[in-house]
């Protein structure tokens, strides 16, 4: 548990009042990567306060009113994602870009062109965005920001996330050294060995990542990997 001392005030005014937490810093720096956070791990007290510094508490029924519980898990989420949290500029900063990052490779991973059917470079859906005036809220739940940027993205580019399912093959003695690549990439349905070592596999992958599992296994294999997409 993080000392009063070094704890940070997330803080939310609402009903005219205002509601504060005392939290660690760690919880910022888990939520830039991406992790999804209990943020009662993180809070100095498990408690709620109308001023965490003179340690004034709201009135139980206004948090109640306000919240629609007092439980404090409940309370802290709400706070966090509804509220402002004090981060230092260089936090904030450091927060957006990387969700921003996270939220091209996401998407440049899982979605194609469907005029194409290739993905797009993250590079485009980067620049589309910044055409698109996307702005990233560090607070904003990773799949609602991935539905946010989406709307910005369909007018500007034939876009759409879609997973195919491959047929893929290696020689028996390659699948120990490909199978994490397997499982990284894609969910195997079904699998079976043949008579002469050879395992065969149908998966299902995002369709953005195909090309790189393809380019992964032929390398591992040395070329003998075959991976074939197959029909819906």
């Amino acid at each position: 548990m993080v000392d009063l001392d070094d704890a940070i005030v997330a803080r939310l005014e609402s009903h005219g009042e205002r509601f504060e937490i005392l939290l660690d810093p760690a919880a910022i720096d888990e939520m830039k990567k991406g992790k999804e956070v209990n943020l009662v791990e993180y809070l100095a007290v498990e408690d709620v306060f109308k001023d965490a510094h003179k340690g004034t508490r709201p009135e139980k029924a206004k948090i109640t009113e306000v919240f629609g519980s007092d439980d404090i898990t409940t309370i802290a989420k709400h706070i966090v994602e509804k509220g402002e949290v004090q981060m230092t500029a260089e936090q904030r900063k450091e927060l957006l870009e990387s969700k921003r990052k996270q939220i091209i490779t996401y998407i440049a991973a899982n979605a194609i062109n469907p005029q194409t059917k290739l993905p797009h470079p993250p590079l485009r859906i980067e620049l589309a965005l910044e055409e698109g005036k996307f702005h990233v809220d560090p607070m904003r739940s990773f799949d609602k920001q991935i539905e946010d940027a989406m709307k910005i993205l369909r007018p500007l580019l034939p876009i759409r996330f879609e997973k195919v399912r491959l047929a893929v093959k290696l020689h028996g003695e390659d699948y120990g050294r490909c199978y994490d690549d397997l499982i990284k990439y894609g969910m195997v349905e079904k699998e079976e060995w043949t008579a002469d070592g050879a395992w065969i596999g149908v998966m299902e992958v995002p369709a953005g990542l195909t090309l790189e599992l393809q380019e992964k296994l032929k390398t591992k294999t040395k070329g003998t990997a075959s991976v074939k997409m197959l029909n819906a």
